[in-house]
């Protein structure tokens, strides 16, 4: 998942070559060079710069299908990682705005595109690219633009091939704070959580803000006897990039903090590891989810939320299913209404649980932004 390129202006050639031989042919645009890594597409119509920045698209080359990308520019408020870094790979776009209109912009995207050293590719049939990752799956890919594009289709395709499938990627420590750090509550603290930092977004600690909630944000893998020398009311476990898969580590940590009865709450990649720790197997998504309008039932309440997705791997469960783990039973609490795959699951007591989707709504909508109201509700609870 590596990228190679230089700052450039000018309209020059650029091809997004797919693992599986197929070539779009198209524009520079952004910085100028090769990117590397696994094409995926995101259905969300807004939020290309939340989108960017979220840590959890590292080492993914993201297809916009809204056909224009660019119009509302780059502002210092909307980053969704530590720094205002970009995570993406490389973005892929139909049309380019010529023209920067929202009143909070500072710049165009192209400029933060420069900036940041990350290579785009416009002009190209976001319809078809996106339809053909729908039939066949996510597949490795890259972007060569000016002298880069020049080259045979053939080599291009190999240096394609020869990167690492995203399946067995771990990827949370390139992403992570390397530092403890703290979000401070607004106001009174009223609970202190620990919050690990699978490839967190910063609008989920700004939320535990709001409602008096102090954040510790650790690195991803950080010991369990080190959290508990912080009090916590409670732990986070928030989303990230790569595959559950290799999160041994942090698997083992999450059933250290289920053992001592401490209120815990995932999202994303959290989901995938607190289903690990009960005992649920993952697998990799044909095409993934990735917008901001996405079903999810709860199976719970009957209740149905419009929910923001970014995530390619998922749970193995049925829908609504009981099962036995060492910690009490379990419950997959949320399923998606478009494919049936698992969203949510808990420990039946409360005390864990933890959805597939992004209820900061970052960009997105607001349906799912109680889970935070519930994560309040268990940790006074389980003070009392």
């Amino acid at each position: 998942m590596t990228s190679t390129h230089t700052a450039c202006n000018s309209r020059a050639k650029a091809l997004l070559v797919l693992a599986d031989g197929r070539v779009f042919q198209g524009e520079s645009f952004g910085a100028q060079g090769t990117t590397l890594g696994e094409a995926v597409f995101t259905t969300a119509m807004t939020g290309y710069q939340e989108t960017m920045t979220d840590p959890s698209y590292h080492g993914q080359i993201v297809v916009a299908t809204a056909p224009q990308i660019g119009n509302t520019g780059w502002n210092d408020e909307d980053c969704e990682s530590y720094g205002d870094k970009i995570w993406v790979a490389g973005l892929v776009i139909r049309d380019l705005s010529v023209q920067v209109s929202n009143w909070r912009a500072k710049r165009s995207l192209e400029d933060e595109m420069i900036a940041q050293n990350l290579v785009g590719i416009s002009g190209v049939d976001t319809r078809a690219i996106v339809r053909h990752l729908r039939n066949f799956g996510s597949v490795s890919a890259g972007i060569f633009s000016g002298s880069d594009a020049h080259k045979p289709i053939e080599e291009l395709v190999e240096i394609v091939k020869q990167q690492p499938s995203m399946a067995g990627l771990d990827l949370s420590e390139q992403v992570c704070t390397d530092e403890p750090y703290v979000v401070e509550a607004q106001g009174d603290a009223q609970y202190t959580v620990v919050a690990y930092d699978m490839g967190i977004k910063t609008n989920t600690p700004r939320n535990f803000a709001k409602r008096g909630i102090r954040t510790i944000v650790v690195p991803a893998n950080t010991p369990f006897a080190e959290i508990l020398k912080h009090n916590p009311d409670g732990v986070f476990i928030s989303n990230g990039p790569g595959d559950p898969a290799t999160a041994d580590v942090m698997v083992g940590i999450v059933q250290e903090i289920l053992a001592a009865k401490l209120p815990l709450f995932g999202i994303c990649f959290g989901n995938q590891i607190l289903g690990r720790a009960l005992g649920l197997e993952t697998y990799k998504l044909k095409f993934g989810h990735r917008g901001v309008n996405v079903p999810v039932l709860n199976h719970l309440t009957g209740k149905i939320d419009i929910t923001s997705q970014n995530h390619g791997f998922a749970l193995k469960g049925e829908a609504g299913k009981v099962f036995s783990t060492p910690f009490g039973d379990a419950q997959i609490t949320h399923t998606c209404l478009n494919d049936g795959t698992v969203e949510g699951v808990a420990l039946v007591s409360g005390l864990a649980y933890s959805v597939q989707y992004h209820p900061e709504s970052a960009a997105g909508p607001n349906d799912a932004n109680p889970l935070f109201d519930q994560f309040i509700e268990l940790m006074n609870a389980n003070k009392k």
